[in-house]
């Protein structure tokens, strides 16, 4: 992996031919083509080009743990139970998944790349090498299972008021876990108008019914994503390259942005509960008066959103004039 990473900054430096990689690194050409191939199997676009030699086909950056720490306010990085970057993981989320959760504070692990990253339902998280943040972070919580219901709420609320902070203003919330931007009019969302994805929320939880639990809370969220990949995403996305074209953060400030949002509403959901988040969700709603179709096991159901219940449930006026509401693992929802 250091082999990768020390190859991924050189060619972040700047274009460099073939002869002299392989002279810096006393290897072969073919040698230094093999790991060429196998960064841009991750995902890397890396152009090869007359005179100039290897070049990347965009900007790209790589996280620095110690660079997102620094960003962090102090009262964010003193709930820190510990900050790692791997370089390739299966899956943040699994990973933290088999650790054992800290006693005190909030575990936080990002990734340069996920080989087995998954959103809701099971589906696969594109997660190419360098090119937008992993992210999981792991803490213990008071009151049951329970309560853990509207996490993936409280996490995107403060998510999408992080993004806000770096002056992506474009960015709302699709319940229960998607954090999406309107296309066209960004100021005031039209019913008619799509939803694109920039990204998703995952909490997996384990403990006692009515005691302690632990809860793994997974972010995705594109920033640079390359075509090849964006091509085999099944819906409308969007990434922050595209949002903010020409002023884009790295990706660690947005990682220290997010840290510093997510960490003090974790714990202020530990104390307080949903109710407190439940007007900020209602501000960056992008589902509120739209018309949706909830798939379900008993088949499809259409409707309109209506906003949040006190649980975090989806009220929807369906079309028969009943309304109700829908919880997380019931349903999931799409736009008509």
């Amino acid at each position: 992996m250091s082999g990768e990473r020390a190859l991924l900054q050189r060619l972040i430096a700047g274009p460099v031919s073939g002869d002299t990689l392989a002279r810096e690194n006393g290897e072969t050409r073919a040698a230094v083509w093999k790991r060429i191939e196998g960064l841009r199997e991750a995902g890397v676009a890396i152009e090869a080009r007359a005179g100039r030699g290897y070049a990347l086909a965009q900007p790209l950056d790589l996280l620095d743990a110690d660079a997102i720490m620094r960003a962090m306010p102090d009262a964010a990085r003193a709930q820190l139970a510990g900050l790692e970057v791997a370089w390739s993981i299966d899956s943040t989320s699994s990973e933290l998944l088999r650790r054992e959760a800290p006693r005190d504070g909030v575990a936080v692990l990002l990734a340069e790349r996920q080989t087995d990253g998954r959103g809701r339902r099971g589906r696969n998280w594109a997660s190419p090498l360098a090119a937008n943040l992993y992210l999981s972070l792991a803490r213990g919580f008071d009151g049951g299972l329970a309560r853990l219901g509207g996490l993936s709420l409280v996490a995107g609320v403060a998510a999408t008021e992080a993004l806000r902070t770096l002056g992506l203003g474009d960015v709302r919330l699709k319940w229960p876990n998607d954090l999406v931007v309107v296309e066209g009019d960004r100021s005031r969302p039209n019913p008619g108008h799509a939803l694109r994805k920039l990204g998703g929320l995952l909490v997996e939880g384990s403990g006692e019914h009515a005691g302690p639990v632990r809860a793994v809370i997974g972010l995705g969220l594109n920033v640079r994503m390359p075509a090849a990949h964006g091509r085999a995403i099944d819906q409308p996305w969007i990434d922050l390259a595209t949002l903010a074209p020409g002023r884009l953060p790295s990706r660690s400030t947005v990682a220290a942005a997010l840290l510093a949002a997510l960490l003090p509403a974790l714990e202020q959901f530990d104390r307080d509960g949903l109710p407190a988040f439940l007007p900020r969700h209602g501000e960056l709603d992008a589902l509120a008066g739209r018309s949706i179709v909830l798939h379900g096991g008993d088949g499809d159901r259409a409707g309109t959103a209506l906003g949040l219940a006190p649980d975090g449930a989806l009220r929807v006026r369906l079309d028969d004039g009943q309304v109700r509401a829908f919880h997380a693992g019931e349903v999931s929802v799409r736009p008509r």
